[in-house]
């Protein structure tokens, strides 16, 4: 690509454009990738782009590459800057064949959004405490009834009753139900730390459930897994159970009547899917693309937020979310993770 060419995408661009050569050596730099990162284009030009990332960024990379050689790619990357912190850039990136000997190249675009990616891990913090909140009343009347049953059985263990052994582990039975209650709310109001690892889904339904079945009795809804479930994916445990208390706590509010919200999973040769179907009014089929719109709701006391940070949470999974009308009655949610190696 001449110079002057890039001197003019330079000249009239926010960004950041670098230019590669097919084995990766950094041809050429705007003198902006200062300001992203401290290091002049001088400094970077002459050397290859994987030096500046982690291994994981690399593999990553070179693993979209791979998969999809002609198609443009938009990766998100952690570069460590000149004064030792980490920014977040999300890449463009092309290849470009030159006209004169076919020679390959790929143009880089640059833009840091590690501004974007803590507003976001911002409002996801606020979702889940306002989720906490809202929760609150179902899971103290939760938490009261072994409270009661415990107090009962004390006062009788005072009384001087016999056959203490089996009071004993009824006692204990309700205190593991409080406790199992109180570790899921604690677990949904803790800060965000990316730690992804191999994860059952069927642990991660179970401790939603647990979470949001007092606010279900509280609707005349059951909560129903069908079996078996079987699937395991990749990902950050918090986020993911996130999703699920969004997902499933919608499909709650939105039945007024009483009924049964459906999860299941289907595992796949490229995918692990999982649905959540729910027996309320449905979705009207005009609306279904505005779902996920930063304040467009539904619900007359709704945020809209739930669905935008579900499909974010996702988006950074490399998982989609497909809505549809179930044909029976109400809707699906059908969330679909591709298969990834760890």
């Amino acid at each position: 690509m001449p110079p002057n060419i890039l001197k003019w995408i330079e000249k009239n661009s926010d960004g950041v454009f670098i230019l590669a050569n097919s084995a990766g050596k950094l041809l050429y730099i705007a003198q902006s990738i200062e300001n992203l990162t401290g290091y002049k284009a001088s400094d970077l030009i002459g050397t290859y782009w994987y030096e500046w990332l982690t291994d994981k960024d690399v593999e990553y990379v070179r693993k979209q590459i791979q998969e999809t050689p002609e198609a443009s790619k938009n990766v998100n990357v952690n570069v460590l800057n000149k004064d030792g912190r980490t920014v977040l850039l999300e890449c463009k990136l092309d290849q470009y064949r030159h006209e004169l000997g076919g020679t390959f190249y790929f143009l880089v675009y640059l833009n840091d959004i590690t501004y974007k990616k803590e507003t976001e891990e911002m409002m996801i913090r606020s979702e889940k405490m306002s989720i906490a909140g809202q929760l609150a009343a179902g899971i103290a009347h939760e938490i009261r009834n072994p409270l009661t049953s415990l107090k009962g059985f004390l006062q009788l263990l005072q009384a001087g009753i016999s056959h203490k052994e089996e009071y004993f582990h009824v006692m204990i039975d309700e205190i593991n139900k409080i406790e199992a209650i109180t570790s899921e709310l604690l677990f949904i109001s803790k800060p965000l730390a990316e730690n992804r690892k191999r994860e059952t889904i069927q642990a991660m339904i179970d401790e939603v459930f647990i979470l949001l079945q007092a606010q279900a009795k509280m609707k005349n809804i059951e909560l129903v897994v069908i079996q078996p479930i079987q699937g395991e994916i990749v990902c950050d445990r918090s986020q993911i159970k996130q999703v699920l208390i969004n997902l499933v706590k919608n499909a709650i509010e939105a039945m007024d009547e009483g009924g049964t919200v459906t999860v299941s999973v289907e595992c796949k040769q490229e995918s692990v899917d999982i649905f959540i179907a729910d027996e309320g009014n449905g979705i009207p089929t005009d609306i279904l693309h505005k779902l996920g719109e930063p304040f467009f709701t539904t619900k007359q006391s709704g945020t809209g937020l739930g669905i935008l940070i579900t499909k974010q949470i996702l988006k950074s999974h490399e998982a989609t979310l497909h809505i549809k009308q179930n044909t029976r009655k109400g809707s699906i949610f059908q969330l679909i993770f591709p298969l990834t190696e760890y």
